[in-house]
């Protein structure tokens, strides 16, 4: 369904159940909502959750920004490295206050935001900037974005700069196997079958390249979130797997010691996807993790 969420409409499915305590999943860079697995979903609201998602803007079923071009993403990425200003049609905190917008359309005054890569990043901010909607934190495979950090492994930063042979269907589907294959959880592979069928009803729901190049400058100039992260004082999970060849697990490392109070935990065998097995750790880690906030809210609470 569609809301209007920061003046913009934004796209969101959402499981409902009234009373229950909200988990808002924000997903990374050109994903969609659908690429939080619906088993995953289902393990959340087994464990007692509402569970929201949604498009981020300009991918997906949400509002796009055509208007504002595409950009230079080498000219920019050469600004960034030389320690001068991206510029971009929009922010990571404009993205933050899209998500609290889903959240005001939908009612909920506060949820657990858990956020996975670029979703991370964008779930931080919102607990930096508006903790009082912030019932805690979890960021997965994301990063404080840091100057200094590592970066993606040489294979997969050369992959990321291929094109596809044609935009026919099945060309497009088989560039992103190949890059997939390089980002996947080593200790659980997915068949070339399961990546086919999962990034085709991706790209038959909705293909909009220009959107993911437009966040990923949005990424590039969100250059103040490492001072910005200190500020954060919910209750912060950060998960990263230990086998993750495009954001390396240093970067997670970084977002907890940065967040004070944080908690990391390094999944093994891990990469920068969701197969299921990956998919049931984390709602293993986050059911509890969110489950425990709450009741120490409610403690502090009582009079």
């Amino acid at each position: 369904m569609k809301v209007t969420a920061n003046g913009l409409q934004i796209e969101v499915d959402d499981t409902g159940g009234e009373g229950r305590p909200v988990i808002l999943l924000i997903m990374g860079l050109g994903m969609q909502l659908v690429a939080w697995p619906d088993g995953f979903v289902q393990q959340l609201v087994d464990a007692g959750f509402r569970v929201v998602r949604h498009d981020n803007r300009d991918i997906g079923l949400s509002q796009g920004f055509d208007h504002a071009g595409v950009g230079n993403l080498v000219w920019e990425t050469l600004r960034h490295r030389i320690g001068l200003k991206v510029r971009s049609a929009y922010t990571l905190q404009d993205m933050a206050l899209d998500s609290l917008g889903v959240l005001d359309a939908l009612g909920i005054a506060k949820a657990h935001i858990v956020g996975a890569s670029m979703g991370g990043m964008i779930a931080q901010r919102i607990a930096a900037t508006a903790p009082q909607r912030t019932a805690s934190l979890v960021s997965i495979m994301s990063s404080s974005g840091a100057r200094g950090l590592p970066g993606p492994r040489r294979e997969v930063g050369a992959m990321l700069m291929r094109r596809p042979r044609s935009h026919d269907e099945a060309a497009l589907v088989a560039h992103s196997i190949r890059l997939l294959r390089l980002i996947q959880s080593p200790a659980y592979p997915q068949t070339d079958e399961q990546l086919a069928t999962r990034l085709t009803f991706g790209m038959r729901r909705a293909y909009h390249p220009a959107g993911l190049m437009r966040q990923m400058l949005a990424i590039g100039a969100d250059d103040d979130r490492p001072q910005v992260l200190a500020r954060i004082a919910r209750p912060t999970l950060v998960l990263h797997g230990d086998a993750d060849a495009l954001v390396p697990i240093a970067c997670g490392q970084d977002t907890a010691r940065r967040i004070p109070g944080a908690t990391f935990v390094a999944i093994p065998g891990m990469g920068h996807d969701l197969p299921p097995e990956v998919c049931t750790i984390l709602a293993n880690h986050i059911a509890p993790f969110a489950h425990a906030a709450d009741a120490a809210a409610n403690v502090k609470e009582t009079p």
